[in-house]
């Protein structure tokens, strides 16, 4: 990854999207030249040089101390995602050689296993920040049966999304669903650039999706947090199910997402009766095993 690109397109997408009033700063003509805010508007907003914010968004981050980045942030209105992304990036700008880390941990291990197929009442899986799924539980197998269909290996929720045909029928709101993987895929991006498996994912998907090019274009950011998914299961139709992510301290870049339906709902009784199928003799054509 580029980093020093990456600072200038985030920052320029940034401010590009503040207009003045929104920053209480005044409006002189109607012919400005760029979409949101000038240069020496944020500049002005940080309490900075021209100079100096300048020299930053061009990618010259040497020296840039975490003060300065903290006010930038505050006048670009960043939100926690988004600051931890510029400071991310600005780390891995001022780093001359890749950091000495333990390689990823993509194997799952045997307590964690254990943990989810204890959960024998909801879906639960175990991802990575490539997004690729390690491990699953039988009734996680279940839901996710479209993508374990999908002969590439390791299963992977951006590629199923960006590649896959089935995916738009599969994910009710495809566009956020998509919109978010990109978001947590950049995010993942910045915090390890020399993870070259992440790297191949994101060309693999830049050379073959176009929708995967322009929201990558847009360098949006997200932090991973509680959210509710629709799904059409293609054995029990629509699913509204509410999923919490927990972080694993002795894996940091593996997380436990667990899936529940409303009590008494349409979905909760569509999500026994997928638990009612995976324990018939049939179960293997229902989890893909």
């Amino acid at each position: 990854m580029d980093t020093r690109s990456e600072i200038r397109d985030f920052l320029v997408s940034r401010r590009g999207r503040i207009q003045p009033k929104q920053a209480g700063l005044p409006t002189f003509g109607r012919n400005r030249r760029v979409p949101g805010l000038r240069r020496e508007e944020v500049a002005l907003l940080a309490g900075i040089s021209v100079e100096y914010y300048t020299r930053l968004e061009r990618g010259n981050a040497n020296g840039v101390s975490e003060d300065v980045i903290v006010v930038i942030a505050r006048a670009l209105m960043l939100d926690e995602a988004e600051r931890d992304h510029l400071f991310n990036l600005v780390r891995a700008a001022g780093t001359t050689r890749p950091p000495r880390r333990p390689p990823p941990q993509d194997r799952v291990r045997p307590m964690v296993q254990r943990i989810i197929d204890a959960l024998r009442d909801v879906p639960a899986y175990v991802r990575n920040g490539r997004l690729d799924i390690l491990a699953a539980n039988t009734l996680g197998r279940a839901l996710y049966s479209p993508l374990y269909d999908d002969p590439a290996r390791p299963v992977n929720v951006a590629r199923f999304i960006f590649l896959n045909p089935k995916a738009a029928d599969f994910y009710l709101d495809w566009n956020g669903i998509a919109n978010d993987a990109v978001a947590i895929l950049r995010t993942k991006a910045a915090q390890d650039p020399y993870d070259r498996r992440l790297t191949d994912l994101i060309g693999e998907l830049s050379t073959r999706s176009e929708d995967f090019r322009a929201r990558w274009a847009t360098h949006n950011v997200k932090l991973a947090c509680t959210y509710v998914k629709t799904m059409h299961h293609p054995i029990v139709g629509d699913l509204t199910l509410a999923w919490e992510s927990m972080h694993l301290p002795k894996d940091p870049d593996q997380r436990i997402l667990v899936y529940a339906a409303e009590p008494a709902s349409p979905s909760e009784a569509a999500l026994n009766l997928l638990a009612s199928w995976t324990a018939t003799p049939d179960e293997t054509a229902i989890v893909g095993r």
